[in-house]
């Protein structure tokens, strides 16, 4: 069965030719890839996190939005990134509100692999973790690249009580916990090249994978990972107690869209 089209089974919109990019380079190596040399979806999702910060510290009142939730991310595989390669990153907003955005990045390396991205972030007051207005100066900048003022959050994955698998551990380590004691955004990418691992065919096309975070998991929770397969890709949950914490999906991508069954 296939589901309704929405804006995420679509094509990303390619980088824009503006002075308000930010750009960056940096290299692939080991800790990075996997067992064929392709570089993975948690070291993509890591070179996301980084860049973010890279990027505050070249704009106003950077300093002054230090923390962040991440909602949701798309990455779409199009080409493999592999091992040694040097590769260019781009990152621009595409929509934003007073209180949260939606980045894009592009990867693209020096042999024609390529890997796109999508995030909805949520700037948060550190002090209570709820979210909090972008300053004036800050926001300014991505104002003037985008026309999407007024960007509402829409969930593209929703939780399923029945899968075709059983529940799994996907036991936590203390180095998966950030400075809040959550885990780490780049773990539960982790999770999703876990179950990748029992479809290495999916790697053979053009896929995009999506990471829903439903609520946070914290230090100490009992985590568990249940899966289903479909012809066109697979569907994950992480679960503590039952409920559904993070959301995933993983399709191949055919003439701009993602396919999902």
């Amino acid at each position: 069965m296939t589901t309704e089209v929405s804006e995420l089974d679509v094509a990303l919109a390619p980088c824009p030719d503006d002075a308000g990019v930010f750009r960056a380079t940096r290299s692939v190596w080991l800790g990075d890839t996997d067992d064929h040399g392709r570089l993975r979806l948690d070291a993509v999702a890591r070179y996301l996190m980084e860049l973010a910060y890279e990027h505050l510290e070249t704009v106003e009142d950077g300093h002054l939005h230090r923390a962040w939730i991440v909602k949701r991310t798309v990455i779409d595989m199009l080409r493999p990134i592999r091992f040694g390669e040097r590769i260019r990153l781009r990152r621009w907003p595409s929509a934003t509100s007073n209180r949260w955005c939606s980045m894009r990045v592009e990867i693209d390396s020096e042999s024609g692999g390529s890997i796109s991205t999508d995030t909805f972030v949520i700037n948060v007051d550190p002090a209570d973790g709820r979210p909090t207005r972008m300053t004036d100066r800050f926001l300014a900048p991505m104002l003037s690249m985008t026309t999407e003022h007024r960007l509402r959050w829409r969930p593209a994955l929703r939780e399923r009580a029945a899968l075709d698998s059983p529940a799994t551990p996907f036991p936590l380590r203390f180095a998966d916990l950030d400075l809040n004691r959550h885990v780490n955004y780049a773990i539960h990418w982790q999770a999703v090249e876990e179950a990748l691992a029992q479809r290495p065919e999916i790697h053979d096309q053009p896929y995009r994978a999506i990471v829903e975070h439903v609520g946070p998991i914290l230090a100490g929770d009992s985590v568990t990972m249940r899966r289903e397969s479909t012809d066109t890709g697979l569907f994950l949950q992480l679960e503590v107690d039952g409920a559904a914490k993070t959301l995933a999906s993983v399709h191949r991508v055919t003439g701009g869209r993602a396919v999902r069954g």
